[in-house]
């Protein structure tokens, strides 16, 4: 018992004033007093003990705490560096893919370039003779011819100025190909735009297969005019779809032998809220078991060496990136149509 508590109940039964009832009372209440103060001095000593143990807990997990943000950390420093070092391959990958379709597209280039440099050989050849020509018609007094002469020589210039920027355009348009894009939209003429890679994926391919023919159908929306666009990504797309559009038709070609002439048509329309460009081929068409998996990076149906998987991925990422759209329509045997959507204020 409690020290207080026995001097009292020292105290009690040594009182002589007290009835034995009232002893028993006091008695009583004594005992339940001692009784609660031994057991809170049992839960109190129970709290601390757990108090203790909480502190030795929490100081550990504190410290397991401590351990796991100091890993997740590492954890995260590891992630930033696979980021940057996957941001650096997807780079590299998109240059290589860029460099890959270019060097495809170098013969029909070079095809491309040879007819204005052609033109302007011949014209500077002509003029040289004109002027030679307009000489002794000086020095013989024949002003009128000597004007004359002038006139068809001032003509040829004009000629040789226009094949000359030609060129210049392919020149132009080679190198926008080649380089990283700096991610700057250009007011662009888009039906030039469209025209030109066109020409430079088919020649492309018929340099590389004298055999290679297609019909091509075009038609252009004159009030489309200029449009705000990286003209470099987006004739990257253009390419990319005409040159699998021409793969596909001339698969079916060479799959039925017969009488069968591979098409390509490529559309571009304005609206109100979009401009469509469309390209249609006339091929097998996209199976439908694959027909979801067209977008996906690295998925190819060409043979191992002949494609990355990364064209149709990469273009999809650029329609977007611009605002717009790149789907599909696909029926078996009748051919495929991509769609590229751009808003009409891009």
């Amino acid at each position: 018992m409690n020290e207080t508590h026995q001097q009292l109940l020292d105290f009690i039964e040594t009182k002589t004033g007290l009835s034995e009832e009232d002893k028993a009372a006091f008695l009583k209440l004594l005992k339940a007093a001692d009784r609660a103060l031994t057991i809170s001095d049992f839960k109190l000593d129970r709290t601390e003990k757990v108090k203790r143990t909480t502190a030795i807990l929490l100081e550990e997990t504190i410290e397991e705490l401590e351990q796991k943000r100091a890993a997740i950390e590492q954890t995260n420093a590891a992630l930033n560096q696979s980021l940057e070092e996957l941001k650096a391959t997807q780079a590299q990958l998109i240059q290589a893919e860029k460099m890959a379709s270019l060097g495809e597209l170098t013969a029909g280039i070079a095809h491309e370039i040879q007819n204005p440099l052609n033109f302007v050989n011949n014209f500077s050849e002509v003029s040289k003779e004109l002027l030679e020509e307009m000489k002794e018609e000086l020095e013989a007094g024949n002003l009128e011819d000597v004007r004359e002469i002038a006139d068809d020589v001032i003509s040829n210039l004009e000629k040789i100025l226009h094949h000359g920027k030609r060129a210049d355009s392919i020149v132009k348009g080679m190198l926008m190909h080649s380089r990283t894009s700096k991610g700057e939209k250009e007011a662009t003429d888009l039906n030039a735009l469209v025209d030109e890679y066109l020409r430079l994926a088919y020649h492309g391919l018929r340099a590389k297969d004298k055999s290679f023919n297609v019909t091509l159908e075009t038609d252009y929306d004159e009030t489309i005019g200029k449009v705000d666009i990286i003209p470099q990504e987006i004739g990257r797309v253009i390419l990319n779809l005409m040159t699998n559009a021409f793969h596909a038709a001339t698969e079916r070609k060479n799959r039925l032998q017969n009488d069968f002439q591979p098409k390509v048509t490529i559309q571009t329309k304005k609206s109100a809220k979009q401009i469509l460009i469309s390209i249609a081929d006339n091929g097998g068409g996209i199976p439908e078991e694959i027909s979801n998996k067209i977008f996906q990076p690295f998925f190819t149906t060409k043979p191992t060496g002949q494609g990355t998987g990364l064209g149709l991925s990469l273009s999809y990422d650029i329609v977007k990136a611009h605002g717009g759209k790149l789907h599909f329509e696909t029926q078996a045997d009748r051919g495929t149509t991509f769609f590229i959507e751009l808003p009409s204020s891009t």
